[in-house]
């Protein structure tokens, strides 16, 4: 498990790092891009959130294809497409443009996320799954953390070489994703059989184990592409995501503006600001995925975090404070980040070969149009002076309503104790 973690968490890691600035440095961008094109918070807050309807669409598409074709080919190709698509929005000018190249940033980026999620299950023994998808998705604040100071740099460079410095941001921040692509094709193994870093008895031991924990229970033994989209378990946790990109993508997505709106910060002082809940997610979400893997409970442990979520959005939601809101939204980002470990420990757990291809991406596709839901939401909603209460009230019940959903997904079947045991849902 060592040898795998060092080999895989690091590098996949960075490319998630890569993928989520390329999704969020827009927030940054319309710091001075709103301004420059006229571009009102509506126009900003559907741009935003248009990218997450081309995320649904190609989602389950693009993770059937990585299946067939292996990692190694098909995450080059959608990282070097996304990132052309991203360097590209420096040549926007017209909301028109801006929709379009948001939607195609979301097709190109839609694979990547569910198909690394795909490969590190078809890598990683299920007693090492939580802690494993809890440092890779860490690269989600992680990001943050480094994008925010990065991204409110770039955007001193306004003025360079006639460009502005939201032009500069996308054509730097754009152009990792087109070279690390095609480390992705010299590096990526598909699967244990072709990996020759491996020993003969690593090797031999990794895929036993991985082939024993494939083997499908007894209501699964049919199981094909078909029952994925017939799972109840599976929709009601698509639903729950939902609730959990609305809250995480619809505050990231805003957390520049809102703190810019609210104090005299300079746009680098506003990256360094908005780092902050970050810092305290990658933590928390990493401890808690390694807790959820030494106790073997995944249930509570997202739970904990889909209400205290619910709880934040609404404290924000009347705090007339700014260090309230603030630090509230905080909590609200870090509850987001930290319930994703043992949330896909389960999901990952509910279904075998084509079908969890299938049945991860449902999840996810149907989960992201929760970030479509969340920035439009708080940019429709936003007042003329910049408060944002309505939005964040609707969040806020959202996230109530996931929590619900949640607890009924992962309710021990009746007269099923063993089947619920077995996947890690109690």
């Amino acid at each position: 498990m060592s040898k795998l973690t060092r080999r895989f968490v690091p590098f996949l890691f960075l490319l998630y790092i890569v993928a989520y600035m390329d999704r969020i440095n827009v927030g940054f961008a319309a710091l001075q891009m709103q301004q420059q094109l006229g571009f009102s918070d509506a126009v900003y807050g559907r741009a935003a959130g248009i990218f997450f309807l081309g995320y649904f669409l190609l989602q389950i598409p693009s993770n059937l294809i990585l299946q067939r074709v292996g990692a190694r080919r098909w995450v080059a190709v959608l990282m070097v497409t996304w990132g052309v698509v991203s360097c590209s929005t420096m040549f926007v000018t017209t909301p028109r443009g801006f929709y379009g190249l948001r939607f195609c940033l979301g097709l190109a980026e839609a694979g990547f996320f569910p198909g690394i999620i795909l490969y590190l299950r078809n890598w990683f023994p299920i007693g090492a799954r939580a802690r494993t998808m809890a440092w890779f998705m860490t690269a989600g604040p992680v990001a943050g953390i480094i994008g925010g100071p990065i991204s409110g740099a770039l955007l001193g460079l306004h003025g360079l070489q006639s460009l502005a410095g939201w032009q500069w941001l996308f054509l730097i921040e754009g152009f990792p994703a087109i070279v690390l692509g095609g480390v992705v094709f010299v590096y990526l193994a598909d699967n244990p059989q072709t990996a020759l870093w491996l020993e003969d008895g690593e090797r031999k031991w990794l895929v036993d184990t991985l082939k024993r924990e494939q083997i499908p229970r007894p209501d699964h033994v049919n199981a094909q592409l078909l029952p994925a989209f017939a799972n109840a378990r599976i929709w009601l946790l698509a639903l729950v995501f939902f609730g959990v990109n609305a809250c995480g993508y619809g505050v990231t997505l805003w957390l520049p503006k809102l703190i810019h709106s609210r104090s005299e910060a300079s746009n680098f002082m506003v990256g360094l600001f908005s780092a902050i809940p970050y810092v305290l997610a990658a933590i928390v979400m990493v401890a808690t995925g390694v807790h959820s893997d030494r106790t073997g409970e995944r249930r509570w442990h997202s739970a904990f975090f889909t209400l205290l979520a619910a709880v934040a959005l609404f404290t924000a939601a009347y705090s007339q404070s700014a260090g309230v809101m603030i630090t509230a939204l905080s909590v609200a980002v870090l509850s987001g980040y930290s319930m994703n470990g043992p949330f896909w420990a389960i999901s990952t757990s509910l279904l075998p070969g084509a079908a969890a291809a299938a049945g991860i991406a449902l999840i996810n596709a149907m989960g992201n149009l929760g970030g479509f839901y969340g920035a439009y939401v708080l940019g429709s909603t936003r007042s003329p002076s910049g408060e944002i209460g309505t939005g964040l009230q609707r969040l806020s019940l959202t996230m109530a309503v996931s929590f619900c959903l949640f607890l009924l997904a992962t309710a021990k079947p009746l007269g099923s104790h063993r089947a619920a045991k077995n996947a890690k849902l109690i």
